[in-house]
């Protein structure tokens, strides 16, 4: 699928007639009562950083890939999509076109303060704790396994959720205290099962799914949704299924492609981040685009 991605990249979303509430990294959230916008700029995040320049077109890429999923995840469980979203979205931003591609319209829920994330594969930080003591975090895994090997089932590892700073690792028990027990055991079966679920789609589609990160939040009668974004390259690390080999790192379709130019800088993964070059740009914005096309071509 084929989408009029800009020629400069969106850095911050202003003029709307309704209430900024909050920005992320990435997103910028607008008040609408019961429910919210939720705008995908072209910023980049990475190591916790944003970068001084955006990736044209990104958030876009992002929102197309995250709705797709959204769609196909509701079999699983609720998400925070309103009903009837494209139609209400074109008619909320019929004054500002440019804006409905990267646009969500959500039902205002009480996010979670954790993020749920589940590995299919031993790569990332995840390879790093395993070099360093044999294990994947709380988990023990069998000895020798190599760099990018799937794991012998998928893992749930979640974080912390930090406004400011780098989220940080918890155990499922410490998880388990922070939720409840009936809410933990409900979010760790359901990431579990989104993950399989993406991994089984992407699988056909000529992709690894190597791991992801999940959010959910509750409705103010404690019913659980799936929030934020789902399955997308910024919150998912994909691989080509066409030439994987464990015991090596694979090239992929997320953003690791940036984390590994800005670990060749030298940079000390402190703001203020490099500018990222054109090519680097370029790059990613290919990346992206081949994730989107292969899931959804």
């Amino acid at each position: 699928m084929k989408y009029n991605l800009p020629s400069e990249a969106l850095m911050t979303v202003d003029g709307l007639p309704f209430k900024k509430v909050s920005k992320g990294k990435v997103r910028e959230n607008f008040d609408l009562g019961d429910e919210l916008l939720i705008v995908a700029t072209d910023r980049l995040s990475a190591f916790d950083v944003i970068m001084p320049n955006g990736v044209p077109g990104k958030g876009i890429l992002l929102t197309q890939i995250s709705l797709w999923w959204f769609k196909m995840a509701a079999k699983v469980m609720p998400t925070h999509l309103v009903e009837n979203h494209d139609a209400r979205l074109r008619e909320l931003l019929k004054d500002y076109p440019q804006l409905i591609e990267r646009s969500m319209l959500v039902k205002k829920l009480k996010p979670m303060p954790i993020e749920a994330i589940v590995r299919g594969y031993l790569a990332g930080s995840g390879w790093k704790e395993y070099k360093q003591t044999g294990k994947l975090f709380e988990f023990d895994l069998p000895d020798g396994m190599l760099e990018s090997q799937k794991l012998p089932e998928p893992l749930f590892t979640p974080t912390t959720k930090a406004s400011e700073g780098h989220d940080m690792p918890i155990t499922n028990s410490q998880c388990s205290d922070i939720l409840g027990a009936d809410l933990f055991k409900a979010i760790k079966d359901a990431s579990i099962a989104l993950y399989k679920m993406g991994a089984e789609k992407a699988a056909d589609c000529g992709i690894i799914l190597a791991d992801t990160k999940f959010e959910f939040g509750t409705d103010n009668s404690g019913k659980v949704y799936l929030i934020d974004e789902v399955l997308t390259p910024d919150s998912s690390r994909y691989w080509p299924l066409d030439g994987y080999q464990a015991g090596k790192s694979q090239p992929s379709y997320d953003k690791q492609y940036v984390r590994d130019w800005l670990e060749s800088t030298g940079w000390d993964k402190r703001e203020p981040g490099p500018v990222l070059p054109p090519d680097v740009v370029a790059n990613t914005i290919e990346c992206y685009s081949k994730a989107l096309d292969k899931l959804m071509g």
